[in-house]
């Protein structure tokens, strides 16, 4: 253990073998029964502590914060008004961009307009759109009309999704997982894409950027995925990290292999396409590892998640790094996959598939023509 954890870990009184890290920590819980022993025992210690961990964390670790000016820019943001996605709104409509917060729930929805409009100023241009990324029909509805509304976007950020839970299906009949977390967004950006071209071609403009949030948890897709059939996706033998674990494999392939490789290079687009890795992130949506493992093991893993996460705002830097830093430009970061900012992560080897990236593509576009329709998908060469 590093000098900073010894630090943290005597400040909230948390023993130093005890304190791991972000998603090792939690994958130790899942998988290694002398942790899940453990805890047991700290477990109410770790939750009184947590207000202590957040303060702490917040001088002591994490990323560091960078964004450029952004005036004249529109920027969306999926699950823009909860968690990361909000404070990665809020972090936009300080930059000065237009924000465009698209989610579920209207009551959030409302407190993020309002949220952001009193501490940036009544005349902050940003507004919510409802919609349900598990719902394609949805989806075409409201991403064709914010791309027929809008004369230009320069930012697009895929923030929406859920955690590992149990096994359940979308609407469209789709696992959850796979559903929310890739298959909707994917279908949001081939809507959305000729207004993002469009907008690269404009004169002095900076090359937009499409930022998706994975998880080192891909990782813990199961090895025997093929991306090959609906039932391949909805096996509901799988737990819910590796249902979890494969929607975020799905991201950094279908940005590297497929927007990257598929769609931006053929058409030398001047477009920026990313992965990134928010760390493990202090936010509700840890909540659902108690529907995911009933019992001790999902509040062990609700509650530590919650005491060594990041603040949700610091879970937004590496993607704002991603959406504005002008070393993505310089260093040639295109389709790359970011672990904190400015650091590549190393993806698994599933990750690196190319093969297995172009079976994702093609069974992504397959299943949005089957459940909307042979014409459901726009030209991506348009």
């Amino acid at each position: 253990m590093g000098h900073r954890d010894a630090i943290v870990s005597q400040y909230v009184g948390i023993p130093k073998h005890a304190f791991i890290w972000n998603d090792v920590f939690i994958v130790s819980i899942l998988y290694k029964k002398q942790f899940r022993t453990y805890f047991s025992s700290i477990g109410i210690s770790i939750t009184k502590h947590i207000s202590k961990m957040q303060t702490a964390l917040g001088s002591l670790i994490g990323p560091k914060k960078e964004l450029h000016d952004l005036e004249g820019r529109v920027a969306l943001v999926t699950g823009g008004a909860l968690g990361i996605g909000y404070e990665v709104s809020r972090a936009f409509a300080s930059a000065k961009a237009k924000i465009i917060m698209v989610s579920r729930d209207e009551d959030q929805g409302s407190a993020a307009i309002t949220g952001i409009k009193k501490y940036f100023g009544s005349d902050t241009v940003v507004e919510w759109i409802h919609c349900d990324l598990g719902n394609l029909h949805e989806i075409k509805d409201v991403f064709t009309t914010i791309r027929e509304k809008e004369d230009r976007l320069d930012l697009l950020v895929l923030s929406a999704g859920i955690n590992a839970n149990k096994y359940n299906l979308d609407y469209d009949g789709i696992d959850q997982h796979f559903g929310v977390n890739w298959l909707g967004q994917f279908y949001a950006t081939n809507l959305l894409f000729p207004l993002i071209r469009r907008t690269s071609k404009m004169p002095s403009t900076p090359a937009p950027r499409i930022i998706v949030e994975s998880s080192e948890l891909h990782r813990l897709a199961p090895s025997a995925t093929k991306f090959d059939s609906l039932d391949d996706i909805n096996n509901s033998k799988l737990g819910p990290t590796q249902l979890y674990g494969r929607s975020k494999l799905a991201m950094i392939l279908g940005i590297k292999y497929g927007l990257l490789e598929r769609v931006m290079k053929p058409n030398a687009d001047n477009i920026y396409a990313i992965a990134v890795h928010p760390g493990a992130v202090n936010t509700a949506i840890q909540q659902q590892w108690k529907d995911a493992y009933p019992g001790l093991t999902g509040k062990l893993l609700t509650n530590a998640s919650l005491a060594i996460g990041r603040s949700p705002e610091q879970g937004a830097f590496t993607t704002l790094y991603a959406a504005t830093s002008p070393e993505i430009e310089e260093k040639g970061w295109n389709g790359a996959y970011l672990s904190d900012p400015g650091k590549l992560g190393k993806e698994s080897s599933q990750a690196s598939d190319p093969k297995l990236g172009a079976s994702l593509w093609t069974l992504s576009e397959d299943l949005v023509r089957q459940k909307i329709g042979e014409n459901a998908l726009l030209d991506w060469c348009s």
